[in-house]
Order: C-alpha cells, then structure tokens, then sequence
C-alpha cells in the first residue's frame, strides 16, 4: 500500500517512551503523524511505550501531553484521552506480550538466553564490537547451545532469561519506505534482538509489532534512527502476523546540528543558546531545568511552522502555513531524505512572522501574564492597542516586556548616558518649556503634540532631530519602542510630563 492508494482508514501512532522532554524531534515525527492522518480522515494515537522501568521518569507522560496540547496536535486516542483500543500504556499490556514471545519460541524462530550481566560484559571485552549474533550465539549460554533437558532445568528453577529472536542466517530482507524507496539488508548485519526481558517486560522490537498489530496501525513514521531494527520487526511482523499486515513505513531525516555535522542533541542547544525542547523540563531527580520554545516565547503557530520546514515543503516556495494549510498540503512525497539542518535564525522569523501575522487577541493574555510576572501590571482597556503598535518589533512573546512594558510603568533606569554627552542648558529649557506647553494644551493626539514639539524647537533654534532621543529616553527609558508622539499620546498628559520632569531631575 502506498500513500496513493490508501484503502483503509488511515491509523497512525507516536509512541514515545516517558524518559525526560519531549525534544523537537519527537514533536516534528508527531507533526508528520498528525498531518497525514488528518488529510486523510484517519486516526491519531499515541501509545505510551513505559517498558523499560529502569528509564521511566515521573510526569514524564503528563509533559508529553501537555506539549501536543500546547501544539494543538490533539490525540484522537491515548491514555489521556481513552479509545477503542485502550489501554494505550505498554506496561498495562504486558501478559499479552509474553504469548507472543512464547509462540516465537515454540515455533523455533526465538530462544531462551541465561548469560548474565557479567558473562556478557566479559564476551564484550574478549571480542571487539561484540554482537549477539548469528557468529557469536553458539558461544553464548542459551537453549541453542544447551540441550532441551538443561534448558528445561533452568527454566523450571526459575533462572533469569532473556527471549532473543533468531535471526536467519545471511538473508536478504527488504522493505518498500514511503521516502526512501527500497531498503535491503542483511541478517548478518543484525543482531539477535532481546524481545522479552527476564522482567517479563517486552523490549521495543517485540511491543511495537504486536501494538501496531492490536491498533491496527496503517502507516508508521518514524526517526531514521529505527532503520537498523527494521529487519528484525519485518521478520517478527512475518513471523506473528504476515507481512501483508504491516503498515507503511516511513523513517523521517534527522533534525542535525546548525553546522550539519550530526543529530542536533540538548548539548547542542545549551552550548550555542536555542532551546531544544517544546516546552521548559525540570528533571524530577537533578532538579535541573531544560529551557523550552515555549518559556522562550515561541508561539505554538511558529513552533509547528518552523517544524514542518525541517525536512519538508510543498515546493510552492511558501514558508508561512496554519495547521489547516498543512493539513491540505502536507505530502510525504515531499519529506527529503537528508537531515534537515536547525536553524535558530529561521526560527526565530517564523516567530515574529506569526506574531505579526495574529490578531494580538490571541496571545494577548499571554503577554498580560508576561508582564505580570515582570512586576508590571497592564489593564485590558488599550492592552491590544498597545501590542498592536509594538507587534512589529516583537521577535518573542517575552519582548512586549520591553517593547511594551513602559507604557504600563515608568522605567526606573532611564538611559542617562546616552543623553548627556550632547546635553546642554539650551536643551534644558527646551524640555522646560515643552512642560509648560503640554500642561497648556487642549489637544493630546500624537499629530497635535509633534506639531507643537517642532514648533518650540525652531522657537529655540534646534533642530528636532537633537531632542527626539532625550524625548525618547525620558517617556521610555531607552532607544526603543514605536513613534515618541504616538508614545506621549497613549500616556497620557500627566503621566507623559512626570516622565519628562523625573529625568530632567536626574540630569541636573
């Protein structure tokens, strides 16, 4: 089946493992699910794989939700929001694995191991890049180099063990990848994979399959990292269920470092300033928090955006889609096959495109909250006026603070500096006497208040361009923010003359 000849309603799934953050390239494969299934009318689901207890990590699974929240990539089932197929938590369906891994046994294309951590570690340090495999398991301590009695012996006195598959020997096995075309590999080139650990738990090889299988899972995107497992799920697809009910893979191109050289990791981002991952993670056990897209003020619209670019377009050259456009648009067709470089400059473009681009309505309870948490209490009656006069030179949410902020309260630090180098007595009375005009004036538009501005300018022979940055700094605190005029107008009277006369002060 190909995405052409779709037959079947569409089901795909994002299992993630709850480990920690969900990284930007677990949310861009989540992204790529969502928009193919929603262009076809078919299912999302996200199916929590938490079988290995060692790494799970507590609110790990409530982050991952709350990050596909934030995206507005809602799960059409999932633990969180129940369905047909529940329970959607591998660790709940952990006695359905092990009959599976029991037919394998049964059937001769799975075996008992018992070598412990030890006699591992040692075959390690004896053979180079050790594998257990088609060369190596004959030296190993399983039920192929034992006899069935001993075999027997081990398991009835409850020995641990592991079940690995058995891998054919020097086999072609080859698949059909929605963006890669044909892939072919060789048995020899795999290793015995564990599909059931001596918890009773399954690995990822064995609970994938049998998942996909139970959800009745159509297509499977995935990182191109799980190219090399690839074999062993074709043969345990073969083995269980036949391949003519595997779905349609498709292993999506790294997300690489900025310079190309490699996967982009969290280090990457910490050593060159980007955050990484969706939204802000706290690490229950070092406490240490891994700053998101989101606390650095990303919109979601931006976010998904900036993640549908990495690796794909439409070939129309637009770079500006709604999750609607994407929806209509998105083919995997056109996913590359190469990784897809990060780029904290686009990044950062697609941002302050959308913030230009929404209604400030939309985010502007958000801001509200931003400057609350700076101190700055703003009301709502010329709130959206405001951000829509400062929206253009916002990159981030968080930079309404400065952008915006002074309009709400007075900096307590004005830019000093940049006014008295070229400060003199003649601009002194100058301001002085814009005090007494402005307290005179009837009008208080921006139009009125430049008119009146320039003309006591020429009265004192300056020229306007001299005064307009001490003007600035005085009602703003900085060289920053839209119209000076349009600044004073929206002040008001007495709050514009108290700025003015506060740094006049602070000049004497």
């Amino acid at each position: 089946m190909t995405e052409g000849t779709i037959n079947k309603k569409v089901r795909v799934r994002f299992a993630p493992s709850p480990t920690g953050g969900l990284h930007l390239g677990g949310v861009r494969t989540v992204l790529f699910n969502y928009l193919f299934a929603k262009q076809h009318g078919g299912d999302f689901v996200v199916r929590i794989e938490d079988t290995d207890q060692t790494r799970f990590v507590a609110g790990a699974e409530d982050y991952i939700f709350e990050t596909l929240k934030w995206c507005g990539l809602t799960p059409d089932e999932s633990s969180l929001h129940g369905g047909p197929f529940a329970p959607y938590r591998q660790s709940e369906r952990k006695p359905m694995y092990k009959e599976f891994a029991d037919k394998l046994v049964k059937e001769g294309k799975a075996y008992y191991a018992f070598d412990t951590a030890e006699e591992l570690d040692t075959k390690r340090k004896e053979i180079n890049n050790f594998q257990y495999n088609h060369a190596t398991r004959g030296l190993m301590k399983n039920s192929l180099t034992l006899s069935a009695k001993e075999t027997e012996s081990l398991l009835a006195a409850g020995t641990p063990h592991v079940i690995r598959i058995l891998l054919p020997d020097n086999e072609e096995v080859k698949f059909t990848d929605l963006i890669r075309g044909e892939v072919i590999f060789n048995t020899n080139q795999v290793d015995d994979k564990v599909l059931l650990k001596a918890d009773g738990m399954p690995t990822y090889h064995l609970a994938v399959v049998v998942d996909d299988f139970k959800m009745e899972i159509t297509h499977a995107f995935r990182g191109e990292e799980w190219l090399p497992s690839a074999p062993v799920h074709i043969l345990l697809w073969n083995y269980l269920f036949g391949l003519e009910n595997m779905p349609q893979w498709a292993h999506l191109p790294l997300i690489l470092k900025p310079d190309g050289n490699g996967k982009l990791s969290k280090r990457d981002g910490d050593r060159l300033g980007f955050p990484t991952f969706a939204m802000d993670w706290k690490d229950p056990k070092s406490e240490e928090t891994t700053i998101g897209f989101r606390e650095r003020g990303f919109l979601p619209e931006a976010f998904v955006n900036m993640l549908a670019a990495l690796g794909w377009n439409d070939g129309s050259g637009q770079e500006v889609f709604s999750l609607d456009e994407l929806i209509a648009k998105f083919s995997i067709d056109r996913v590359h096959k190469g990784g897809a470089k990060f780029d904290y400059e686009k990044a950062k473009w697609y941002n302050q495109e959308w913030i230009k681009k929404l209604p400030v309505s939309s985010y502007q309870a958000q801001v509200k909250q931003i400057l609350a948490d700076k101190g700055i209490i703003a009301n709502d009656e010329n709130l959206e006026q405001i951000l829509n006069l400062v929206k253009e030179r916002c990159v981030f949410l968080n930079d309404f603070v400065e952008q915006a902020g002074f309009f709400f309260k007075a900096s307590d630090t004005p830019d000093i500096a940049s006014i008295k180098p070229k400060w003199e007595e003649k601009k002194n009375m100058f301001f002085i006497e814009l005090i007494r005009a402005y307290e005179l004036s009837t009008l208080w538009e921006a139009a009125d208040l430049e008119k009146e501005f320039k003309e006591l300018a020429a009265a004192h022979q300056l020229k306007p361009g001299e005064l307009m940055l001490p003007f600035r700094i005085m009602l703003v605190g900085g060289k920053f923010g839209p119209g000076v005029f349009e600044i004073a107008a929206f002040l008001g009277r007495d709050e514009t003359l108290n700025r003015i006369k506060k740094v006049l002060g602070m000049l004497d």
